[in-house]
């Protein structure tokens, strides 16, 4: 902090140095911003599961996305109603449409859709990992940036991981019986998820108005498409709807979006963007102890190239 300078005088203007935070207060943000990232690793990693036990309770795709949007729209009600165009603020509502298809029902349909098929811990691997490759493309395309050398690199090496993880479900692998078809759900997930980060970033969108705008756009949308998808919402208990719409519709879809932009804040946007591999780790263990699903060599194998790919996709210089 400085002061403000004098009024114009004979005497000499005295100039205040700016304030050095101790080291001590940086210290705490650092570690204040380390908890707000793990914290997110750890609710990105607990998705698939929670996901996978919607499955086993008899609830659909389709219900769960209604939940979740559901429980999201009613939470983010007054951040979308105090915005001057309601719901889609600053935004329009071309472009909210735009990002409600690319990160709204959809989206939320092959995740939930793709567990149905495929381990949880898939979803936390493809999805993830196709996200890079595609944002790279669209860069490449739309706005004609040319990777770096180390960039094409980083996805290549994830590129081959993807594929030596889904080696055993595409070669009908007894154990991994009918999982390309999750995994292909994943895999566009991963294309939606870019697309959508590619747009706000372009179009300059608030995380948590494009959040709110996506919600109500997403819980109007319902009617539209749930009549044509199998729900079994009276057929289950309160209970398992209750644990998909606080968890995927307030706890991902709200608490992760704001502790990751407080880790961008208090870390920065490179160190933040780190914990995101960290996810698939987070996941195969808590798939593993929670529902029995165990890995075999070729897809850990696979999921630590894809794993080291990320970093390296995040880690990278842009040249």
């Amino acid at each position: 902090m400085s002061t403000p300078a004098s009024r114009p005088s004979g005497r000499r203007e005295i100039v205040v140095a700016p304030a050095v935070r101790p080291r001590s207060t940086s210290r705490a943000l650092s570690w204040k911003g380390l908890g707000f990232g793990a914290s997110c690793a750890l609710i990105w990693g607990i998705q698939p599961i929670v996901s996978k036990v919607s499955v086993a309770d008899g609830l659909t795709a389709a219900d769960v996305t209604a939940l979740r949007f559901l429980a999201a729209g009613i939470v983010l009600f007054p951040i979308a109603a105090r915005a001057s165009n309601f719901p889609v603020g600053r935004l329009g509502w071309a472009r909210a449409a735009v990002l409600a298809m690319l990160a709204g029902p959809p989206f939320s349909l092959a995740i939930v859709g793709g567990v149905a098929f495929a381990p949880a811990f898939h979803s936390a691997v493809i999805g993830p990992g196709m996200t890079p490759i595609v944002a790279m493309l669209l860069g490449l395309i739309v706005l004609r940036e040319r990777p770096a050398w180390g960039e094409l690199g980083a996805l290549a090496l994830t590129l081959i991981g993807l594929v030596l993880f889904s080696f055993d479900g595409f070669a009908g692998a007894s154990a991994r019986e009918g999982a390309w078809r999750g995994d292909l759900l994943f895999a566009l997930s991963g294309c939606m998820w870019a697309g959508f980060g590619f747009l706000a970033n372009r179009w300059k969108a608030s995380s948590m108005g494009a959040a709110a705008a996506i919600s109500i756009l997403s819980l109007v949308s319902v009617p539209l498409w749930a009549s044509f998808m199998t729900m079994h919402l009276n057929e289950v208990s309160i209970w398992a709807s209750l644990l998909q719409a606080l968890f995927q519709g307030v706890v991902v879809g709200i608490v992760a979006l704001y502790f990751y932009t407080r880790a961008v804040a208090l870390l920065g946007a490179l160190q933040a963007a780190l914990f995101v591999p960290l996810t698939p780790i987070v996941t195969a263990l808590i798939d593993l102890v929670w529902l029995g699903e165990q890995a075999s060599l070729t897809e850990v194998t696979g999921m630590a190239v894809v794993i080291a790919g990320m970093f390296l996709c995040i880690a990278t210089p842009r040249g």
